[in-house]
């Protein structure tokens, strides 16, 4: 292959490795939601492989191409799908990476990637701007449409914040011990998600920690490009995680898959090393508890029809199918009920609802409409990305049904069962 690839470019072998492996079957385009939606060639992982490969070729111009990579979800579904193991992750995470640092943005996309990079991974500077905004909306002011679609999936009030004690011991018998990364827009978000899945564990006889200097991961920074930025920020958490721990846990699956992109991240740097061991020790919170297994008492005492909706960065990124569902299946009166293309994206991928609004809209808007045909009490995630973006479809059709992460849902049946007992 002759490329163009520049040699200071590090992931240039895995980004040749993954162009190569592709033989353009087709296999992907059923997985793809962006095929799907607007039944484009070139909006396909072997059309925007075709694309990238042409452009580390020098034969197009990058811009030509990138209107095509932006509408990329990077939901990974065509991973699973290709029966050649293309890496497309690899070769997109490295190739926004690469075009982030020579693109030129219009003014306004400028200054809203400038907002995402500075207040996202920031839960007190996102819970002033979010504010903010609102309150400009609320006066009147005429917001652009990049910050018109931040606004757009943010709830009527901002929750207030619920912190955890640094240590929360076992109940009854130690069976381990873990640390909780809490994450970013999850803290302002949803902060009852981390304080549920701290409830839970420790209910289950795990010790947890909560490291008081921990930060933001970095994955969102790794979606938009900014890597230098989302080094630093994986750098605080090697330091502020104890070594001692079992594992790292965390209730985000975005956060999840970006760690696992770590290899990647830290390629060539002299942490290299370090971020590969911390990388290891961090599973998702339905992983861990699913692999030591859900002490009794829970439950609830009437039937509860519930609808498992896959984020789509635990289920094709990660391959977490079976583990949350185990969970689930445990809980004494809860029917977990199917829906239809339960594996295509909701629309919520990162920061794609800012940067793609009418697409993340229309594939939100099918998934709703999937859930809702199933008839269920509430709807269960893994993550606060898709969790808010349905809760957003469900409001907009006058819909008061409840979006949960899996451990809201576990601290419910052990609470209901503790009540009942």
């Amino acid at each position: 292959m002759r490329h163009s690839i520049t040699s200071d470019d590090i992931r240039a072998p895995e980004m040749a490795k993954a162009i190569e492996s592709c033989v353009h079957c087709g296999f992907c385009l059923a997985a793809c939601p962006t095929y799907a939606s607007l039944g484009e060639e070139m909006n396909s992982p072997r059309g925007r492989i075709v694309l990238m490969k042409n452009v580390l070729e020098a034969r197009l111009p990058a811009a030509e191409a990138q209107e095509y990579i932006d509408r990329c979800l990077g939901c990974m579904a065509c991973v699973p799908a290709c029966p050649s193991g293309v890496a497309y992750g690899d070769l997109l995470v490295s190739y926004r990476a690469m075009q982030e640092k020579q693109r030129q943005r219009p003014p306004l996309d400028a200054i809203a990637r400038r907002l995402i990079r500075e207040t996202l991974p920031y839960p007190r500077r996102f819970r002033l701007a979010a504010r903010a905004g609102k309150l400009g909306a609320a006066l009147g002011a005429a917001l652009p449409a990049p910050f018109a679609a931040m606004l757009n999936l943010l709830p009527g009030s901002l929750p207030p914040a619920m912190p955890l004690p640094p240590l929360l011991p076992a109940q009854g018998e130690k069976r381990g011990k873990v640390a909780i990364l809490l994450g970013c827009v999850q803290q302002a978000l949803a902060p009852n998600i981390n304080y549920a899945a701290a409830q839970v564990l420790a209910a289950n006889g795990i010790e947890v920690h909560i490291p008081p200097r921990q930060s933001c991961c970095g994955s969102i920074l790794l979606h938009v490009g900014a890597e230098a930025d989302a080094r630093e920020l994986a750098r605080r958490n090697f330091q502020a995680m104890p070594a001692d721990v079992d594992a790292i846990i965390t209730t985000a699956a975005g956060c999840g898959s970006g760690i696992d992109d770590y290899a990647l991240l830290f390629k060539g740097q002299p942490d290299s090393a370090e971020a590969a061991d911390f990388s290891q020790k961090v599973l998702d919170f339905s992983a861990y508890l699913a692999a030591v297994g859900l002490r009794a008492p829970l439950g609830f005492s009437q039937e509860r029809r519930v609808v498992y909706q896959d984020a789509c960065h635990l289920l094709h990124a990660q391959g977490l199918q079976r583990e949350p569902r185990t969970l689930l299946r445990q809980i004494p009166n809860l029917r977990l009920l199917p829906i239809a293309d339960a594996g295509m994206c909701c629309g919520s991928a990162g920061t794609y609802n800012i940067d793609q609004p009418a697409i993340a809209a229309e594939l939100g808007g099918r998934k709703a409409e999937s859930i809702l045909a199933a008839a269920p009490d509430a709807v269960v995630s893994g993550n606060i990305g898709c969790i808010t973006q349905l809760r957003q479809q469900f409001t907009s059709r006058g819909e008061a049904l409840p979006v949960l992460h899996i451990a809201e849902l576990l601290q419910q049946a052990y609470s209901h069962s503790a009540a009942s007992s």
